[in-house]
């Protein structure tokens, strides 16, 4: 790729907050929620009460519903080991977790699933949260991951819309904006994004998400991973529009489907979307899947967004996502991320492959994000280091990986 330099790692972030600063419950809009302090605590709504007890030697949770408490405590995590210096209990998605900090990091304790037990997306219920904590507002995140850049910010801002990884799998997790300083490196946490779906009530923490800047409003392109289910997989893509101010506070947006062309690619779920105006119309990119977990970049394009028509598909290969567009100066590239071959492919706008990008691969499976800068490129991507201990298990990555160009590689 004669246009693009070799990059090498310059830098990492790992911002992480049980409990968004300065939040409170007050701004809860979606089921992500924390509460932290010394010792036992609860978030309630109505007669339902979400507990995390410490006893000074371990922590279980308590769940009481329609009258009828249940006890969740872990056999091989919930003795803490001596005194800990703040307990907390967090809500995210359908999930209730308790977690530990004495001077290092959070470490979960017990986890319970409530989708039996609350309906934690219902809206009047989210309006209802209360908690006995002396800190307790919106949910924050233990990692990020499918860092994109924000397409379209003005005044030269670099804003990165991200994943807030939770304390578990993909229905943990939300969308975040975060407003970077590519002379830093710094990150700074500038909103969280939720959604409301077409086909069901309640609030989501729906990810895999591309923000893009369209005259006076901002178009919303997400993934469905809020209420994954490994025993009915799916998942789609939707499309939010608001002229909301997104780089601050806290939002719920609503949403409609995002129909994209999977004509003969047998595809089963699609997911990580990332649009492009261009002089033509638009361009869509997308992974769609074969199976759970078999997957393969695709390009849709057409004269408006109801009107995509399939343009080509990566279809031999099978663990390959994070597909991006970039305008390079021969025109528009399709990147992506594939796990099998550890490498960043580069592909035209017929999906045939024209070169890789020339970055070190992480774990996981990285996005490759380039960054303007002057005459140069800044690479932002993430890995799957882990946060928080056994009982979080897979989900909770990753550090942000920043890379630039080695000294004497050309632009």
């Amino acid at each position: 790729m004669p246009t693009l330099p070799r990059f090498t790692e310059v830098g990492r972030s790992r911002p992480v907050d049980l409990l968004v600063p300065g939040s409170t419950l007050d701004e809860v809009v979606a089921p992500y929620a924390a509460a932290t302090g010394p010792g036992s605590l609860e978030l309630t709504s109505g007669s339902d009460r979400l507990v995390a007890r410490y006893d000074g030697d371990a922590v279980w949770l308590e769940v009481t519903t329609g009258g009828r408490t249940t006890r969740h405590r872990s056999r091989r995590s919930a003795r803490t080991r001596g005194p800990v210096a703040e307990v907390a209990v967090a809500l995210t998605g359908t999930h209730l977790t308790a977690l530990t900090r004495d001077d290092g990091p959070w470490v979960a304790r017990a986890r319970v699933d409530l989708e039996h037990r609350i309906d934690t997306h219902d809206e009047g219920w989210l309006a209802g949260l209360r908690s006995d904590a002396r800190l307790a507002g919106r949910f924050g995140q233990l990692g990020l991951r499918d860092v994109r850049l924000v397409s379209g910010v003005p005044d030269g801002r670099v804003v990165l819309s991200a994943t807030s990884a939770g304390p578990g799998f993909f229905d943990t997790a939300h969308t975040s904006l975060w407003e970077l300083t590519p002379s830093t490196l710094e990150l700074t946490h500038l909103s969280d994004v939720f959604f409301r779906r077409p086909d069901r009530p309640g609030a989501y923490g729906d990810h895999a998400t591309h923000v893009l800047r369209e005259g006076e409003e901002w178009l919303v392109a997400t993934s469905t991973w809020a209420d994954f289910d490994r025993r009915r997989p799916t998942v789609g893509v939707t499309l939010a529009r608001t002229t909301a101010d997104l780089l601050s506070g806290t939002h719920l947006l609503d949403t409609e489907p995002l129909p994209l062309p999977v004509d003969g690619l047998r595809s089963v779920g699609v997911w990580d979307p990332h649009l492009a105006r261009t002089d033509d119309g638009w361009l869509v990119g997308f992974v769609s899947a074969t199976k759970f977990f078999r997957f393969h970049p695709a390009l849709a394009g057409g004269p408006s967004l109801d009107a995509l028509t399939l343009r080509g598909a990566a279809s031999g290969l099978v663990e390959t996502e994070g597909t991006t567009l970039l305008h390079l100066d021969d025109g528009w590239r399709v990147l992506a991320s594939d796990k099998r071959a550890q490498a960043y492919p580069v592909f035209d706008l017929s999906l045939r492959p024209t070169g890789t990008v020339a970055a070190p691969y992480l774990s996981n499976i990285p996005w490759p994000t380039l960054v303007p800068e002057g005459d140069s490129w800044l690479l932002v991507a993430f890995d799957g280091t882990p946060y928080g201990g056994r009982v979080c298990g897979y989900g909770t990555h990753g550090d942000v990986v920043f890379m630039r160009p080695e000294v004497g590689s050309t632009v």
